[in-house]
């Protein structure tokens, strides 16, 4: 019988490394703002991208409906977030940052870009090139 040893297999790996990364990152964002992934996410994407409808969230996030829902539900709780009701389609909400929603992210940048440049700067400048072009390649490939 032919065995898959997952810790050399590409598809585990990836998904393990972006666990780990992502679980690090999530102490920062929930130690500084009591944000859960999800939460971050929506505000993330909306402090990116503006005004966006919650379909449009959960595809730009890779998140489930119902979690996309709960996080706006919560962001919306701490008016971070508000909803407007789109004029041609009823059934769509065209979500936004308030303003301290903004301010939130406006000062989760900051953060996000140091971490990134934290964990960069663990690899050497000829394999952070080699991560960023492989990265990139795979993305076209399945992207």
């Amino acid at each position: 019988m032919e065995i898959l040893d997952l810790e050399t297999f590409l598809p585990y790996r990836l998904y393990h490394l972006a666990d780990l990364v992502s679980r690090d990152f999530s102490r920062l964002y929930k130690d500084h703002f009591g944000l859960t992934r999800p939460e971050w996410r929506v505000l993330a994407g909306l402090g990116q991208h503006g005004t966006m409808t919650a379909s449009a969230l959960g595809e730009q996030s890779a998140m489930h409906k119902t979690m996309v829902s709960r996080a706006v539900a919560e962001l919306e709780r701490r008016r971070w977030l508000a909803r407007r009701q789109d004029d041609s389609d009823r059934r769509l909400e065209h979500l936004t940052l308030t303003k301290a929603g903004a301010e939130a992210y406006r000062n989760m940048v900051p953060l996000a870009k140091a971490f990134e440049q934290q964990m960069l700067g663990r690899l050497t400048t000829s394999e952070q090139t080699a991560l960023t072009a492989g990265l990139a390649a795979l993305e076209r490939k399945f992207g």
